[in-house]
């Protein structure tokens, strides 16, 4: 906690000031392609107490394709219906998001930032505290997203999953890049490494496409402990 793993992805999303560096997204500035990035937040960011269905919630996805006044059409209600149904959530469109358990939350804000249908995406701990259901469906629909040319850059904790699910990884400590030891994050070194070093990782899942991103990349001359 507090290695800089969610003001990173909060940085690239264009939600957070810049100050020093620069950001670059498909060889643009945050704020010219903003469209093509999809955020998702940590579930203990959203107000569940709000009164909205899960139709409704997953339908805020579209806004960025509508602008202010425009209202959403056949089109984009289409997609909204897509998305629930990837995440097996469309029996719960017409619940309050206030009576979903933890893992259909999940699935409800990643429908929301599916329907964005966005070019990269960036999402900040989908599998944390999730049921076994919920993560196998997700883990499916991160497939299918690579599979369709996307790029996804997850913020976790879990360092057991890297070698299996993930192509590359950035790993942050106080807020700069580290890098482990040979061999940390295979078989028993995960958990000695992590208890010693207590590092944050921020894994990034390429696709067909690169992510260019301009930053500094200069390293800590002390133990990342």
């Amino acid at each position: 906690n507090g290695a800089g793993k969610s003001t990173l992805l909060k940085l690239i999303a264009g939600l957070l000031p810049l100050h020093q560096g620069t950001i670059s997204l498909f060889g643009h500035s945050v704020g010219v392609c903003r469209h093509r990035v999809a955020y998702l937040a940590q579930r203990s960011e959203v107000d569940w107490r709000f009164p909205m269905t899960v139709r409704r919630l997953v339908g805020t996805g579209r806004y960025v394709h509508l602008g202010w006044f425009k209202r959403p059409g056949a089109a984009d209600r289409q997609i909204v219906e897509q998305v629930m149904a990837q995440l097996q959530i469309d029996h719960l469109a017409d619940r309050q998001i206030g009576q979903l358990s933890g893992g259909q939350q999940q699935r409800t804000l990643l429908a929301r930032t599916l329907a964005q249908e966005a070019d990269l995406l960036l999402l900040d701990e989908p599998l944390n505290a999730v049921d076994v259901a919920t993560r196998a469906i997700v883990s499916q629909v991160l497939d299918a997203l690579k599979t369709q040319g996307k790029t996804v850059l997850i913020a976790t904790h879990d360092l057991g999953r890297l070698e299996q699910e993930f192509d590359g990884a950035l790993y942050l400590c106080e807020g700069r890049e580290v890098q482990p030891p040979p061999g940390s994050f295979t078989g028993v070194h995960v958990g000695e490494w992590a208890v010693e070093s207590r590092p944050v990782v921020a894994e990034l899942v390429e696709a067909t496409s690169h992510l260019p991103l301009t930053t500094s990349h200069q390293q800590p001359t002390t133990n990342p402990a």
